[in-house]
């Protein structure tokens, strides 16, 4: 065995997100487009030889031909150690509880997230810093810059290795660790929950669950977790055996996406929690019996009940909500007298917040939430936070969230997805409501009258450090708000997202449908950026 070193040339196109590298498959199969990208992140890292780094990925399309090559070229660049998950298997959120667990200097994680897989699909590549979070710009700048100067690789010429068996094993310099990729995160979660409380009223079926693993990586953990540890019915996760193309589906778990879990939910036969989680975990989709809890809502639940859960009950030192999620999250944090960070879209925000230790608790719209016990969202821990609140309350989880309402009010919302534009386009609409922004204050849309039309802008108040351009909110003086913003989740074209939120106070109007009360602020966003006129497009892609 050797290493060997290949010369090869820059790719101009490797500037990662704010979730990492994400790309075609078609894409990362050209000529040296992965190698010189792990190559890169292995250039900025500095001296490897004292380093652990933690690996693996969702399992999709590519992803065992990847860890083999990373393997490889991290012995060939001297890394002092690597884990990895066993068969390349490893969630997001597990992922990040080992590198917090075994104090490694970052992860390498193998996923496009929701994004939908195969060999005509994505592939993703990002890395996770010390603390366990997604790496902030400063790094994926230097991944870039490094990406368009790189000239070589180093890479051992060995065997693949056998990475379907838990065992260690040396490759030059470098020890590589194969692990159980569930162990130590179903550990942690027994501490956070109460796992007896929740196994007694599964048995005696006063509760009853479907988790749609929707053939991704949280198959494994949902049946080792529910079905094994905690003695859910069998069967009662779904769709349980990852696969490279996640079964021919996209792995959101959102209303259109999870429909046979959505049909089972409102049906005669509904269980009392309906749940799926995404292609590499880290995103949750809550129901009960017909009832579908926006991401909004279920957070701000869980705020108002975390010092009834074991792992939260000295209370939250403070709460977090990406800017487009709905403001029901501020409302419970003023009743609780605890500060309401408001940041950019991108899990990498609340990372400085939670290390900071100025919140326990964060969210977003985008179907993710979690804590300060990882630094990623984590789709498993919010069904466990669910099955543990029902469990504590006896109530379903229709009870639970009507209840909130009446305390809190409701914040009617939802968010229309405009997939696969032209980027032009995209960028012309942005444009387009941006130069209108001074003007628009005192103007009447529909029978809406503007009160402030701004630009979010963000400034972490742990570093100062600056994040501009984050999102364009109209305010109107009722107290609704649209949000227009352009997602960067995607491969191919861009995505326009309209955000749309009407709070109503009064509880004999709280069960209305959300379409038909928000019916005046949709033809309201139609008026101020014209995506159904000026895309030809009738209606959104993807309404949740």
């Amino acid at each position: 065995m050797s290493i060997r070193i290949v010369h090869t040339s820059p790719y101009t196109d490797q500037k990662p997100g704010t979730s990492g590298l994400r790309k075609t498959v078609r894409d990362f199969q050209q000529e040296n487009y992965l190698e010189n990208f792990v190559q890169s992140i292995f250039n900025s890292l500095g001296d490897l030889s004292d380093q652990t780094l933690v690996l693996g990925g969702d399992g999709r399309f590519l992803n065992q031909h990847a860890i083999q090559i990373i393997i490889k070229m991290a012995a060939a660049n001297r890394v002092r150690r690597l884990m990895i998950g066993q068969g390349g298997i490893l969630s997001t959120p597990a992922a990040s509880c080992l590198i917090r667990k075994y104090h490694a200097d970052g992860g390498i994680i193998l996923s496009a997230s929701h994004n939908p897989g195969g060999p005509d699909h994505d592939f993703g590549i990002k890395y996770n810093i010390a603390n366990g979070g997604p790496a902030p710009e400063g790094y994926t700048e230097r991944f870039y810059a490094q990406s368009r100067k790189i000239s070589e690789y180093r890479i051992f010429e060995s065997r693949d290795l056998d990475i379907d068996h838990i065992g260690r094993y040396r490759l030059g310099e470098t020890m590589i660790s194969v692990v159980d990729p569930v162990d130590d995160y179903a550990r942690l979660m027994s501490f956070l929950f109460d796992f007896d409380l929740i196994r007694k009223q599964l048995a005696s079926e006063t509760i009853t669950l479907c988790f749609d693993a929707m053939h991704a990586v949280t198959g494994p953990y949902g049946r080792k977790i529910f079905e094994v540890q905690l003695g859910a019915l069998p069967g009662s996760v779904i769709n349980a055996v990852p696969r490279e193309d996640f079964g021919g589906g996209h792995p959101d778990p959102n209303l259109v996406h999870a429909k046979a879990l959505c049909r089972k939910m409102f049906s005669t036969e509904s269980p009392t929690l309906g749940a799926a989680s995404d292609g590499d975990g880290d995103r949750n989709l809550i129901m009960g019996k017909h009832i579908f809890v926006t991401p909004s809502d279920s957070l701000a639940v869980m705020a108002a009940n975390a010092h009834l859960i074991p792992g939260y009950k000295e209370g939250l030192a403070g709460v977090a909500r990406s800017m487009p999620t709905s403001r029901a999250l501020d409302r419970v944090a003023d009743s609780f007298g605890i500060d309401c960070f408001e940041t950019p879209t991108g899990w990498k925000y609340f990372g400085n917040l939670l290390d900071a230790g100025k919140i326990s608790l964060c969210g977003e719209e985008s179907f993710g939430t979690s804590s300060n016990h990882i630094r990623e969202k984590d789709g498993i821990w919010a069904i466990l936070f669910w099955l543990n609140l029902i469990a504590i309350k006896q109530e379903s989880v229709l009870q639970i969230v009507h209840k909130h309402w009446r305390q809190f009010g409701r914040d009617y919302y939802s968010r229309h997805d405009y997939e696969g534009l032209d980027r032009e386009l995209g960028d012309r609409i942005i444009e387009g409501l941006r130069s209108r922004l001074p003007e628009l204050p005192g103007k009447k849309i529909a029978s809406y009258a503007i009160q402030s039309a701004e630009e979010f802008c963000y400034r972490d108040p742990v570093d100062g450090s600056t994040a501009d351009n984050q999102g364009i909110i109209i305010s109107f003086d009722d107290g609704s708000r649209l949000v227009f913003r352009l997602s960067g989740t995607g491969t191919a074209g861009a995505t326009l997202r309209i955000y749309i939120e009407k709070f109503e106070p009064d509880p004999a109007k709280h069960d209305l449908d959300p379409q038909s009360v928000l019916a005046d602020l949709i033809g309201a966003a139609e008026q101020l950026c014209r995506i159904r006129t000026l895309s030809g497009r009738p209606a959104p892609s993807v309404i949740t």
